[in-house]
């Protein structure tokens, strides 16, 4: 038995093969499935929240089409009619248990500008407070390329520690984590618990997605990552399982266990690695790339050669070095322009090279996070 008596707080995905059908119709069953695993875990005093695919494919089937649209109109087109479809499946099924539903659609830009990202989480927070259950997707109605999340095991791993949550189990078409592909080799062992996210692990992970799906294990182990760094235990198991729901968050050995780090992000530095995305780049010499490989230090404008982009203050930037290798990711406390006319300076000169007082570090070691060789650093965009 796994330890979960701690749990109070659950974020469920399921994935678009598992709750919709062969015939691109919302699947009742699996739909039911899951509703009644959220009655029982209710009772017993742990919220749940559903990040829930399927939009595109349920609207796919509405509009009588056999396979997913490439024109962008006509996918958003899918999307928009399949949400109310699959909101429509849901809260038919939630009744029968009396359980109340919200939809909440989210694009990537809800989480990159901080200040729609908390108001985001309150309102998370008082859909809990009033006992209501949370039904998430991505926004893909409105969504375009440049604020779109991608997929939903990302933003599973986005929301979960943005709510609080103990636990995120991920519900797709396999049984867990293999040492190898089992589609490919019989031999395929599947892993039961996962202490470490390491270069053993992520070698094990292809890049095969389904039919109607835009993941694959990829995405989940880096959901993985995500989650576990934020302190979120994580779980991936087969939706042949959703009936097990209650079993699988008592601690019963389903699927494949992701165990949090011992050691976490911050919020704020949470937000920085995987919910922001660099707007820009500065370019750091050898001394600064050094130090940065040593600890965690303020930027200052003497360690800088260049800067790549155009951005304010305030604006989430990469460090990198002069092969374009991103050292850290960090809050500016100055925009590209000030930054242009300072580099290279000494920091007691700033004030007379601007013209104003401000702060003497570029980035300061608060508002920075180092990448490193560490595997997280594979979500610095």
């Amino acid at each position: 038995m796994r330890d979960f008596g701690n749990v109070k707080r659950v974020v469920v995905k399921i994935g678009s093969s598992s709750v919709v059908t062969k015939d691109l119709k919302p699947n009742t069953e699996n739909i039911l499935a899951i509703i009644s695993g959220f009655k029982k875990l209710k009772d017993e005093g742990i919220d749940c929240a559903l990040v829930s695919s399927g939009a595109i494919a349920t609207g796919m089937g509405e509009l009588g089409l056999n396979k997913k649209p490439k024109d962008m109109a006509l996918k958003q087109a899918c999307a928009a009619v399949g949400q109310a479809k699959l909101m429509e499946a849901y809260n038919r099924v939630a009744e029968l248990y009396g359980i109340h539903l919200g939809q909440i659609l989210i694009s990537h830009d809800d989480f990159q500008v901080r200040k729609r990202m908390l108001v985001l989480s309150e309102t998370l927070d008082a859909m809990f407070k009033n006992n209501i259950v949370p039904i998430i997707n991505e926004n893909d109605a409105v969504s375009v390329e440049e604020i779109k999340v991608g997929d939903n095991d990302t933003l599973s791993s986005l929301i979960s520690p943005m709510v609080g949550a103990d636990l995120l189990v991920l519900f797709s078409d396999i049984d867990g984590l293999y040492d190898k592909n089992p589609k490919i080799y019989p031999d395929a062992k599947m892993i039961s618990t996962v202490d470490k996210i390491d270069e053993t692990i992520l070698a094990m992970v292809g890049d095969t997605t389904t039919n109607v799906g835009t993941g694959g294990m990829k995405t989940k182990i880096d959901a993985a990552i995500s989650a576990t760094t934020s302190g979120v235990d994580m779980i991936i198991c087969n939706s042949d399982r959703l009936r097990d729901l209650e079993e699988i968050v008592k601690g019963d050995e389903i699927g494949t266990l992701f165990i949090k780090d011992d050691k976490v992000f911050s919020n704020r530095d949470n937000w920085i690695i995987f919910k922001s995305n660099a707007l820009g780049n500065i370019v750091a010499d050898s001394g600064l790339e050094k130090a940065l490989k040593d600890k965690k230090v303020s930027i200052l404008p003497k360690g800088i050669k260049n800067v790549n982009g155009e951005f304010l203050a305030g604006s989430v930037i990469n460090v990198i070095n002069a092969d374009g290798i991103v050292l850290a990711k960090g809050i500016t406390n100055y925009s590209s322009a000030e930054i242009k006319l300072v580099m290279g300076a000494d920091s007691n000169k700033m004030a007379e090279i601007l013209g104003f007082a401000g702060k003497k570090q570029i980035i300061h070691a608060n508002d920075l996070v180092v990448v490193g060789d560490d595997y997280y650093g594979r979500f610095v965009k």
